[in-house]
This record gives C-alpha cells, sequence and structure tokens, in this order.
C-alpha cells in the first residue's frame, strides 16, 4: 500500500506564489510516476503535472507551463509544486496522485486514469 498526503497550499493574490508538497509513503517502489491534478468546483478533475519515478521526466499542462514547477527530492518520497504568477482560474483542489502502471515512451502520465493512488486533496484558492 501506497500513501500520499499532501500539505501546503492556502490563499493567495494573482500574481502570489504558493507551494504544495506531497509525501509518499507504503510500498513506495512500487509507484513509477507522481503528479498533481486539480478540480475546480462544477468541474472535472483536470491534469497538471507528473514526474517519472525512473529518470524524473516532467509533463506540464499548457495552462501552467512557464508557471508551475515539479520537483522531488532525493530520496524521491517527497514531491513538491511550485505554483507562480499565480491566477484566480488556479482555484482548485490540488490532489497528489502516484501511478503503479508502467508507461514507456513520451507523453506518459498525463491521463487521470493512469493514476490509481491519491491523496485527501488540499485547497488552493486565489483571489483577483
Amino acid at each position: 500500500q501506497v500513501h500520499l498526503a499532501e500539505s501546503g497550499g492556502g490563499l493567495g493574490q494573482a500574481g502570489d506564489s504558493l507551494r504544495l508538497s506531497c509525501v509518499r509513503s507504503g510500498r513506495t517502489s512500487s509507484t513509477h510516476a507522481m503528479g498533481w491534478f486539480r478540480q475546480a468546483p462544477g468541474k472535472a478533475r483536470e491534469f497538471v503535472t507528473s514526474i517519472t519515478s525512473s529518470g524524473g521526466s516532467t509533463i506540464y499542462a499548457d495552462s501552467v507551463k512557464g508557471r508551475f514547477t515539479i520537483s522531488r527530492d532525493v530520496d524521491g518520497d517527497t514531491m513538491h509544486l511550485q505554483m507562480n504568477n499565480l491566477k484566480p482560474e488556479d482555484t482548485a483542489v490540488y490532489f497528489c496522485a502516484a501511478s503503479t502502471q508502467l508507461c514507456l515512451g513520451s507523453g506518459c502520465y498525463d491521463q487521470l486514469f493512469q493514476f490509481d493512488i491519491w491523496g485527501q486533496g488540499i485547497q488552493v484558492t486565489v483571489s483577483s
């Protein structure tokens, strides 16, 4: 079993920066990638970014490219999402996710169905 726990987030204004963290525990060797998704009120959960466990390859949604950065600590068990130049449309519940599915090639780990372990979610609210 793998468990994910998010921290950080909270309130910010447009242009501010916030940082989210996610700690992975349990059978961590079973995960091949970790990522962040978000869900705004009344909307579907959407992909934000992901990073592979092997090699550290990253993917970003177009809406956050150049503003958000995903990273992980050396031990690979803590993942961070640095969010800069926040916009009101970034307001959502952010979910940390992990994938136990092996995906090879480019463009992996940017789809909801590829992630099977989820954190509880953490609120990020950006005012204009």
